[in-house]
């Protein structure tokens, strides 16, 4: 039995004598006749005491499964089983009827009920036929004003169903979207992840601006908007930004395409980790393609040669990143994940002027960039094939060779770690005498680096080299 097949089946257990419908959804998702993907997510409209219904469910859904009050507004309660397969939202009707309750949701397509025990589906604003047409409209003329998240709910659909959406919808939402200012970070959040990881993404962006919510909700990325770069660059800041994305998206999709069968291979393996948020590493590949360049318009500076550049827009973009991600109220591992990503993306491109590396600049680049080591060489190869201004190909040739030479190092070092240390600190801090501190922590990186490069292969070669380092002559 699938997870959703279970947990309809759990709530039709406890629900005797109440009237309870399915609604949204897992509805929306049966008529499309898409499978489901990911955790299963149950809406549930509740005709009585919905906190009732909750906890006559929770008692009969298995050990681990927490419940927890959701909007004081709505009186609407959530369960979430411990193995994290699904989760149900049990609410309370919304006005007198079934009817009242459904033409207040936001979008016809999401308005259709079905009774939990089966039967007749019940759809007063003609949601089947605009899924049958490819259509979204509002299901009321003031949903947008009722709750302006529901603008950027709108792009979402938008986006994962490729629908279009109705001109006076489109309309309404654009009138609306001042209100997003008043909307908890959070809740633009979860929208803005479910646009980022749709194949469409790039048009979920654009269309994002085209109704005024991108300057609302991510202002800092509608401000890269028509500003130029240097002649090695094609676009603009914020369509190259969009294009880095999309080179993103393409990566993620098929990576056997770029580093062949078997690298390709471990690069999709690591990119379906789980990284924070709900997000994979995909997910988090994705926000860093749509930050990396972020302060570029604090750091612009034209130089006396007539050139334009932006120096520091990767440390300042780090700061940004993170601030932005703040606002929203994400989670502190996606925050250090992508600003790290953000201040180290310039690294590997760095590195193409001294190839061929030396085993110490491979080091170095790893431990500089550790614990993204490998997701920063992916956005340094996306963020080069996005860039297609003045010697272009030669340039993204060596790009592509160097990205390949240290992702498989990066992979490697992910899986297997640096070599076991040749000393503990406190052994050598006693071997040397001198006293715990920086410089103990220099001899140590100093001793690391020689293993790696295979120039130490015993603790008595690092002795000697950690006496030498301090002009002990022992």
């Amino acid at each position: 039995m699938s997870a959703e097949a279970a947990a309809i089946e759990l709530a039709r257990s406890v629900s005797g004598e109440q009237t309870v419908w399915l609604v949204g959804g897992v509805v929306r998702e049966r008529l499309l006749a898409r499978p489901p993907t990911g955790a299963v997510d149950l809406d549930l409209i509740i005709e009585g005491d919905a906190e009732r219904f909750a906890r006559a469910l929770r008692a009969a859904a298995p050990r681990g499964t927490a419940l927890f009050a959701l909007s004081d507004q709505f009186g609407a309660w959530r369960l979430r089983d411990g193995s994290g397969e699904w989760q149900v939202d049990c609410t309370p009707l919304q006005g007198e009827t079934l009817e009242d309750d459904l033409r207040s949701r936001d979008l016809t397509i999401n308005a259709i009920a079905e009774p939990l025990e089966g039967g007749d589906l019940i759809d007063p604003t003609g949601g089947v036929g605009d899924l049958d047409r490819g259509l979204l409209r509002a299901a009321d003329s003031g949903s947008f004003n009722a709750d302006a998240l529901r603008v950027v709910r709108l792009v979402r659909f938008a986006t994962d169903l490729g629908f279009e959406i109705e001109a006076r919808t489109l309309a309404a939402a654009t009138a609306a979207a001042d209100g997003l200012t008043e909307v908890a970070g959070e809740r633009i959040f979860a929208e803005l992840n479910a646009i980022l990881a749709a194949p469409a993404a790039v048009a979920g962006f654009e269309l994002l601006r085209e109704i005024g919510a991108c300057e609302l909700v991510l202002p800092e990325l509608c401000a890269l908007g028509g500003l130029e770069q240097t002649a090695y660059h094609h676009l603009d800041t914020y369509d190259h930004t969009l294009e880095v994305l999309q080179q993103a998206i393409e990566l993620e999709q098929d990576p056997k395409a770029l580093f062949g069968e078997a690298p390709g291979a471990r690069v999709g393996a690591l990119l379906a980790e789980p990284l924070a948020d709900g997000l994979t590493r995909a997910g988090g590949l994705r926000w860093a393609a749509l930050l990396h360049d972020i302060a570029k318009p604090q750091t612009r500076a034209e130089f006396d040669d007539g050139r334009v550049g932006f120096p520091g827009h990767d440390v300042e973009g780090a700061r940004i990143a993170r601030q932005i991600l703040e606002r929203l109220r994400a989670s502190e591992r996606l925050r250090a994940h992508v600003a790290k990503m953000t201040a180290e993306h310039l690294r590997l491109g760095f590195l193409v002027h001294e190839m061929p590396l030396t085993r110490a600049a491979v080091y170095r680049y790893l431990t500089g960039c550790e614990p993204v080591e490998v997701d920063v060489t992916l956005l340094s190869l996306v963020d080069r094939l996005a860039t297609r201004g003045r010697k272009a190909e030669p340039a993204i040739a060596v790009h592509e060779q160097l990205a390949s030479e240290l992702l498989a190092q990066a992979l490697d070092w992910r899986d297997n770690g640096p070599p076991k240390p040749l000393w503990r600190g406190d052994e050598l801090a006693a071997e040397l005498g001198i006293a715990p501190g920086p410089q103990l922590g220099e001899l140590l990186e100093l001793i690391a680096e020689g293993q790696f490069c295979g120039d130490l292969e015993d603790p008595q070669q690092a002795l000697e080299l950690a006496r030498r380092s301090i002009g002990d002559e022992r």
